[in-house]
């Protein structure tokens, strides 16, 4: 029997690292010949951000990868509708008021 996770996604393993779902797995293998050819560099899995409001830690916010492309930092997460939950959205609103801004690509 097939494990899920929430939203149905299917877990993938890939270069021994669990994901949790086909296609955060195959995003992954997407970066990381990004960063062989050095169009991309300091690849990170699940980074963490923490949320401040007013100076004062409220939560966390957990993104699929951080890397540096052009010099830019970038936070990625791979989404699909369904798992655009109304925690995520707040989280990602909060972290759009950092200065600077923190802006998350979803993929």
């Amino acid at each position: 029997m097939e494990t899920y996770f929430k939203y149905r996604n299917k877990p993938t393993t890939v270069d021994g690292i669990k994901f949790h779902s086909k296609k955060e797995a195959k995003r992954y293998q997407d970066l990381k010949l990004l960063e062989l050819g050095k169009v991309i560099k300091n690849l990170e899995l699940q980074p963490v951000i923490p949320l401040m409001v007013n100076g004062v830690k409220i939560g966390r916010y957990t993104g699929d990868f951080k890397y540096i492309e052009n010099g830019v930092e970038v936070i990625e997460d791979v989404k699909s509708t369904a798992t655009k939950t109304r925690d995520y959205i707040m989280r990602k609103k909060i972290l759009a008021t950092y200065d600077p801004p923190i802006h998350i690509k979803e993929v």
